[in-house]
């Protein structure tokens, strides 16, 4: 696989908490430059992001990030917003306090109700893999699974760890075919980013590998 194709299947993200404005438009400048899949912003940038780039790519934000812990009416009110601002894609986090509760109905019950919302946006659901037991993460792909939801997402990149391998082939065993699979934090590399696809994910989650393709086209 060329590194262009890896490009295409990348999120370029950028969701530091000091992010200003000049630095989400160089993220989405890069995007644009290297055709990646999309721009993962934080929300507060989505409209001003969503009317710079005019459609030449589409803009993903977060919803209940990074803890997840927000109610799921604060969730939707953040999802409604997004999209009136013109987000195309959400990554919403699940409440990881329910999961390690069992309350797997509520668990479903939230994301469905953000699905409601998305309609025809693309809809992504982080599980944050580095905080659960592997029977807590085939429990979400099975969850993901029936709840309409198009991608599960393994991280936010603000836990203790980002992606592995081990979770995203787990992650493909235990999910039904029309979910896709999104690996994020920690991708270093084209080489990595090659095996994540491999095993089975469809989206990369990071900023590393767009400055990679920059630095050797200089």
């Amino acid at each position: 696989m060329d590194r262009n194709e890896i490009l295409n299947r990348v999120d370029h993200t950028l969701l530091d908490q000091a992010a200003s404005w000049e630095q989400v438009r160089g993220i989405l400048d890069e995007a644009v430059r290297f055709h990646t899949a999309g721009a993962c912003i934080p929300p507060a940038f989505v409209k001003q992001a969503a009317a710079y780039l005019d459609g030449k790519l589409p803009v993903c934000t977060v919803i209940g990030f990074p803890n997840g812990y927000h109610t799921t009416e604060v969730k939707i009110f953040e999802t409604k917003d997004a999209i009136a601002n013109g987000a195309d894609e959400i990554d919403m986090v699940i409440h990881i306090g329910n999961l390690k509760d069992k309350k797997y109905t509520d668990i479903s019950d939230e994301i469905k109700r953000i699905r409601d919302v998305c309609g025809e946006k693309i809809l992504k659901v982080i599980i944050e893999t580095c905080l659960l037991t592997e029977e807590e993460k085939i429990k979400m792909c099975e969850i993901v699974t029936k709840s309409g939801a198009d991608y599960i997402k393994t991280s936010t990149g603000f836990g203790p760890s980002g992606a592995t391998f081990d979770d995203v082939a787990l992650m493909r065993a235990h999910t039904g075919s029309h979910v896709k699979i999104k690996a994020a934090g920690g991708i270093a590399s084209f080489e990595d980013a090659e095996k994540f696809i491999s095993l089975g994910a469809d989206r990369l989650g990071t900023s590393r590998l767009v400055k990679l393709a920059a630095q050797r086209t200089v």
